[in-house]
């Protein structure tokens, strides 16, 4: 027996993406696994007043099991209700690679899936969307493609080459399989790497400068098609201080760089208007995690070291909704 996700408080993407392409800012797309992130993003939400899409990967499936999950999901709507703003909530399958698990997640509540068949031939991507949105449709959920291929690591998700989006393929790919939104590649990448030293130069303070995204792909693409919604996936910022404390409390982290907050903002100007943020979160729990442990090493009460993770996420979040996606406010 399926459960819709309206019986469950949630809502689709689509108006909210095209309310933010025609706003000119993007809905955050916040990956989670465990109670304590759900609870830092939806507090970072109601408090800057944004709308937000809850991610779920296949990994956090396997983690949390998806009944959980899909319970939580129940649950925020009711616990936004209780924080005093009710904004609009997403819940949405990151990275599904089959048919068959974006369809169990339709019949399980989600109300908006992705399917990357990025690493598929050209025409086996078209195949796979299309057969997706066509069961999707059904059910009023909304399906979010993938054209390109970022490199990176995250969960279930690895690529060693970034092979960027061609804007000659994007009317045809768009028109033949009826998605939603389109991710699209123009230089982020997943995890906390994404660059090497060797690809980045150094500013006057000696400071790692990545590359910059490859906008003017993104502006041949937003000529195919106006108006269209584009996502960007890998588009952590790798917050130096979370990377310090991390190494300051026993951690190993090298070479983590990653895309300046600034371009994300200029892409969030664009037609990008949904922007995927996991590692950062990942960073800023770790790093409070560590910093408790290190500090205070008689601590064993999980309260004692999640609860502050659960806060410095919340700050994190608060913070890329008002300053860098420009979705405070929105909801």
């Amino acid at each position: 027996m399926s459960i819709s996700y309206k019986d469950l408080g949630l809502v689709n993407s689509r108006e909210l993406l095209k309310k933010a392409v025609d706003g000119g800012y993007a809905i955050p797309a916040y990956n989670f696994n465990n109670l304590e992130q759900i609870q830092a993003i939806l507090q970072a939400c109601v408090e800057t007043k944004s709308p937000v899409i809850l991610q779920v990967s296949s990994g956090a499936r396997k983690y949390a099991n998806s009944t959980l999950l899909r319970n939580l999901a129940r649950g925020a709507v009711e616990y936004v209700k209780e924080l005093g703003y009710e904004i609009p909530i997403v819940l949405h399958l990151d990275h599904g690679d089959t048919f068959e698990l974006c369809k169990d997640c339709i019949d399980n509540g989600f109300s908006s899936v992705m399917i990357d068949g990025s690493h598929h031939s050209y025409e086996d991507n078209i195949a796979l969307t299309k057969k997706v949105v066509e069961y999707a449709h059904k059910h009023d959920v909304t399906v979010e493609g993938e054209l390109g291929v970022l490199a990176g690591i995250e969960d279930d998700v690895v690529a060693e080459h970034h092979t960027y989006t061609e804007p000659d393929e994007v009317i045809d790919f768009v028109s033949r399989t009826g998605v939603d939104s389109l991710a699209i590649s123009i230089g982020t990448s997943h995890g906390a790497n994404k660059f090497t030293p060797e690809q980045c130069t150094r500013d006057e303070n000696g400071v790692l400068v990545p590359p910059p995204l490859r906008f003017d792909i993104l502006e041949e693409i937003e000529k195919k098609i106006p108006g269209f919604p584009i996502v960007l996936h890998g588009s952590s910022s790798v917050p130096q201080k979370y990377v310090e404390t991390i190494n300051q409390y026993g951690g190993d982290l090298k070479d983590s760089i990653g895309i300046p907050e600034e371009q994300l903002r200029k892409a969030a100007k664009s037609a990008v208007c949904k922007i995927n943020i996991d590692s950062d979160g990942r960073l800023a729990m770790t790093a409070a995690v560590r910093e408790v442990m290190a500090t205070k090493p008689g601590e064993f009460d999980p309260r004692k070291y999640l609860g502050p993770a659960r806060d410095e996420l919340k700050q994190l979040y608060m913070h890329k909704n008002n300053n860098v996606l420009g979705s405070a406010g929105k909801a």
